[in-house]
């Protein structure tokens, strides 16, 4: 297993819409860094899920590990769940964030703020994509759309039109 370059990073989101919407500036070493959709401000001690901008798909192949980005952890915003992003997920990411700022002073994130590093890692061994509850998670009809359509044309053999379809139907809007 290793780290995805940054060109073979930009042959994947070319292919696979791996990062979508997907803007050259915020390519970052090897990776890429993830935007918040919403704006957000947390109070010490307070916990709060903020939504990715982008959508992210980890191609069946790969698997994408997840960093925040050190500006916020020098104001005492910490990361809590897990920093990976499953083989074959598809969505929006919800990124558990609490403020321990030692000085106990509000954070707030803008909409757009760089916050999250991810880097695209190789897998070994057969295929298992994500199929669980938060498959498709708040991406919009037309998102749906063309994934559903990348999963099916791009992977027929890791993805059944019958599972895609109600994984779609049932996804977090």
């Amino acid at each position: 297993m290793c780290i995805v370059g940054k060109d073979k990073l930009i042959e994947l989101i070319n292919e696979y819409k791996c990062i979508h919407p997907f803007d050259y500036s915020l390519l970052d070493g090897d990776g890429y860094v993830l935007t918040v959709r919403d704006e957000t401000t947390l109070h010490y001690l307070e916990h709060k899920n903020l939504i990715s901008y982008e959508v992210v798909f980890a191609p069946p192949g790969y698997v994408a590990h997840l960093t925040a980005k050190s500006k916020y952890g020098r104001m005492g915003l910490s990361f809590l769940n897990a920093a990976k992003v499953h083989s074959g997920f598809v969505g929006r990411l919800a990124l558990e964030l609490v403020n321990l700022s030692n000085d106990r002073q509000p954070i707030t994130i803008k909409r757009g703020d760089p916050l999250m590093h991810i880097e695209f890692i190789t897998r070994i061994g057969k295929p298992s994509p994500y199929s669980g509850p938060y498959m498709f998670q708040y991406i919009t009809d037309e998102e749906a759309e063309l994934y559903s359509k990348i999963l099916l044309e791009k992977f027929p053999n890791e993805y059944d039109r019958a599972k895609v379809e109600s994984m779609l139907k049932a996804r977090i809007r």
